[in-house]
């Protein structure tokens, strides 16, 4: 099949949708950048949409390389037949296409090998016919032969019956029954030695169906086996497994040969099949289990770096600790470092008044609107403290509590060290803390998403597969339509209902002139373009209940967009977004009725910005100041080209 029809017939998408997403990932593009910037080349394709795609395509690409290897190997041994090739051809997963070559794959030397070389390959087939009265030593006699290391008719039995082992646990249509069975009817089960209560204490006498077992729990087993803490094991009916591969290789009937048949499949079993089929299995529920976590740390990074900045505030950062002291740095509105020390309010100190002294004084001197405290070691102690130093003073000051997680990455790496050299790494932890709290986004985007605590088991991912599911999880909250897309929706509602091409400019210029998308006004717009029939210039009439119903597509996924966020808005949040509304931007937002129906849809109140369509570059022009005085990084590589 072709790859771009079984791709848009997979994953449901236009094939132009997806050959379009395919030539740009070809290119060397990101789906970030697709997502956000080449939306007009993959019909609005999100970045979700995107991923999968890219997965799909880079295992279906994985699946005919290696189907190529395959068909190229078995035809040097000169085994390729029609029907093989074909069964090759037809394989939809590398399973499928690993049990076909498993055949003509080459072994290390085996019973099966062994026997061959003696000759014993002819008995075995003439025991697979299983017809005939004659014994099992009968048939072996002619094969007894001391010079080939066969000295009587029992041994050339045994020989022959690991012949027959291995090619049942070579048959593609065996493995593929028995894989399938195992996983509906297996149980995975863990057990250790160790007595005293532990991380894996649930583990200890551990046992779930295969096919129930959740993501987390196949992790940590995962792990306590690496740690020879737990030892795991996939259990099934021995006998129901001998059944089903009795379904494939035994004939009907009665024969001497049959019982040979029967415990060379019991064999097969037992050393080969599910010793092998048990390895697979534990693979893909880890394969499975990662790419769940995966997504669950992609999920919950998303919100940790869309949390609202705290804007035009001098925070002081507290990283709280016992020992070694809590580290203070106080940080001014644009992120610049104030000053810095190290007070004790925590045992085994414990000079609560020494400290709270040192800081009744660096909030009036910095005139401090917040303190940021770190969630680590001491924190508990460290909030009371604040709280009770709050209480005694004689301006407003608030707190919060902040995630620390990733700021000892952060303040032991390069990027901090080329910031503040002048710090000790205690010290750039504080000032981490107190920039989470003024903006996240900024702040968090300088460490590895693996440091900043989104997930369990993060340090046990595929290391490229998390890079590249958290590295596109800011873009994710992008939606890949605007303004023009209502002009392309209009253009190809005049087409489909008027025979009549226009082009961009006359789309935009009857969107600015009638356009809207409640469908209540009575004005229209003569509009000229070219024919499509004849191909000669002509002119029509649209109103503007026709725009609105060219319209409504666009509409609806901007409103589908919007519910999605408000979705995922966390609860504290929620009101706020509530009591103050939606504000709309952009050449977009001036659509006649747009803020109507964001407000009936999501039942609260929907403003258009006072300069929509400048909004963007005055919203540059207020970060430009903050820009200058901040190194060059993640978040500002347009200094650079502000600098010119």
């Amino acid at each position: 099949m072709d790859l771009i029809k079984q791709l848009a017939e997979e994953l449901s998408l236009r094939p132009t949708q997806v050959e379009a997403a395919v030539k740009l990932l070809d290119e060397g593009n990101t789906v970030p950048f697709i997502a956000r910037y080449r939306k007009e080349a993959t019909g609005s394709l999100d970045d979700n949409a995107l991923r999968d795609l890219e997965d799909r395509l880079n295992y279906l690409r994985n699946l005919d390389k290696r189907r190529g290897e395959i068909r190229s190997s078995i035809e040097e041994q000169g085994a390729l037949t029609w029907e093989l090739d074909a069964a090759i051809g037809a394989a939809g997963t590398l399973a499928a296409l690993e049990d076909l070559y498993m055949p003509y794959k080459k072994k290390r030397a085996t019973r099966a090998s062994k026997a061959k070389e003696k000759g014993l390959e002819p008995l075995a087939l003439r025991f697979l016919e299983q017809t005939g009265a004659a014994l099992p030593e009968a048939l072996a006699a002619p094969f007894v032969d001391p010079e080939k290391g066969v000295s009587t008719a029992e041994e050339a039995i045994a020989g022959a019956s690991d012949i027959i082992a291995e090619r049942i646990s070579d048959d593609a249509a065996v493995r593929g029954r028995l894989r399938e069975w195992l996983r509906r009817t297996g149980v995975i089960r863990s057990a250790s030695d160790q007595t005293e209560p532990g991380v894996y204490s649930m583990y200890y006498d551990f046992a779930e169906a295969v096919c129930k077992i959740a993501g987390y729990r196949v992790l940590a087993l995962d792990r306590g086996e690496r740690e020879d803490i737990l030892k795991v094991s996939v259990e099934c009916d021995d006998e129901a497994a001998l059944a089903e591969i009795g379904k494939l290789v035994l004939k009907r009937g009665f024969s001497p040969s049959i019982q040979i048949v029967k415990a060379a499949a019991a064999d097969s079993w037992s050393r080969l099949l599910f010793p092998s089929l048990e390895r697979e299995l534990r693979s893909s529920l880890s394969e499975n289990a990662a790419e769940q976590a995966i997504k669950v740390f992609a999920l919950n990074l998303k919100p940790l770096l869309m949390q609202p900045p705290l804007k035009g505030k001098t925070v002081l950062g507290l990283d709280p600790a016992y020992r070694t002291g809590c580290k203070i740095a106080v940080v001014d509105p644009t992120g610049r470092v104030l000053d810095t020390t190290v007070v004790y309010p925590t045992p085994p100190q414990k000079k609560t008044e020494e400290a709270a002294q040192k800081l009744r004084v660096l909030i009036k001197k910095h005139a401090v609107s917040a303190i940021a405290i770190g969630n680590g070691t001491a924190s508990k102690e460290s909030e009371i403290f604040v709280a009770e130093l709050i209480r005694t003073l004689d301006v407003p000051v608030s707190y919060m509590v902040v995630s620390e997680a990733g700021a000892s990455v952060y303040s032991a790496s390069k990027l901090a060290a080329e910031e503040f050299p002048q710090y000790d790494v205690s010290l750039r932890s504080a000032v981490s803390i107190a920039r989470r709290l003024q903006d996240p986004l900024a702040e968090l985007v300088k460490i590895d998403p693996k440091a900043i605590g989104v997930g369990q088991y993060q340090h046990d991912m595929p290391k490229n597969r998390l890079d590249t599911a958290l590295g596109g999880v800011v873009a994710s909250a992008c939606l890949a339509t605007a303004g023009d897309q209502f002009d392309q929706a209009l253009i190809q509602y005049v087409r489909q209902h008027h025979d009549l091409l226009i082009g961009a400019r006359t789309a935009q210029a009857v969107k600015e002139a009638i356009g809207q998308v409640a469908g209540e006004g009575e004005e229209s717009a003569a509009v000229k373009g070219r024919c499509l029939t004849s191909g000669l210039p002509r002119q029509i009439t649209l109103t503007a209940q026709e725009t609105a119903e060219a319209f409504a597509p666009v509409a609806e996924v901007i409103v589908a967009a919007v519910h999605r966020v408000l979705e995922r808005t966390p609860p504290e949040l929620a009101a706020d977004v509530a009591e103050s509304g939606l504000l709309l931007t952009g050449g977009g937002s001036l659509l006649r009725g747009l803020d109507t129906l964001l407000a009936q849809r999501t039942g609260m109140e929907a403003h258009v910005a006072a300069a929509p369509i400048q909004s963007v570059a005055l919203g540059l022009l207020e970060t430009l100041p903050d820009l200058s005085k901040r190194k060059e990084g993640v978040l500002h590589l347009a200094r650079r080209q502000w600098s010119l």
